[in-house]
């Protein structure tokens, strides 16, 4: 099964992330699908630490070990803030720990460390913790790679169907509302199996930060 470990705002933070995006995106007018693929708002989450494929007798001590690692650690003050771009494709809105910078990190990198002999840890970036909010698709991708080839030979690109790094501008100085993240999920993805092709999520075991 495919795993990952994640933090997950409460409904009341989602909707009002859900609300600061659909004022800097403009419906898509044009032909075709949409440029932008949006991350369903139950699916947005802060992931901790991403496992790929786990054997399913696995799961139990992987569990176990995240456990161990919540008891660590007490509830997380959390809120989210900013917004940035991953490989000129990935819009994402940041999260920062209120009450220590650096636990939001740590936490990341022990729940890495938790499948060590169950996994092989899929390499994400652990120090920038976000929530992914929408992908280009694959039809703005090729469209990408157009222009960057338009642009090596001299010539005049056309202009993009959304423009990312605006988004991104635009969503800097969001501030959401404060959240206590209390536990870690342990998450089974199953690539598109979910609503218009998108991959479905079902919590398999939820871990307690605190003893």
């Amino acid at each position: 099964m495919r795993l990952f470990a994640a933090l997950r705002p409460p409904l009341d933070v989602l909707d009002h992330l859900e609300q600061a995006l659909q004022t800097v995106s403009p419906p898509w007018l044009g032909a075709g699908p949409p440029p932008l693929r949006w991350v369903a708002p139950e699916q947005r989450h802060v992931t901790l630490a991403f496992y790929g494929e786990v054997p399913d007798g696995a799961l139990e001590d992987l569990a176990g070990a995240l456990t161990a690692v919540g008891s660590e650690y007490g509830p997380l003050r959390l809120q989210l803030a900013g917004a940035g771009i991953f490989s000129r494709a990935t819009l994402w809105v940041g999260v920062r720990a209120l009450d220590d910078d650096a636990a939001l990190v740590r936490l990341m990198a022990d729940c890495g460390a938790a499948a060590e002999g169950v996994s092989h840890l899929e390499p994400r970036d652990r120090h920038r913790a976000h929530v992914t909010v929408a992908r280009l698709s694959a039809r703005q991708h090729r469209e990408e790679a157009d222009r960057r080839r338009r642009s090596r030979r001299g010539e005049a690109p056309r202009a993009p169907s959304v423009d990312l790094p605006a988004l991104a501008h635009a969503l800097s100085l969001y501030r959401g509302p404060e959240w206590e993240a209390g536990e870690i999920e342990l998450v089974q993805s199953r690539p598109g199996a979910g609503r218009g092709g998108g991959p479905q999520h079902e919590v398999v075991a939820a871990l307690p930060l605190g003893r």
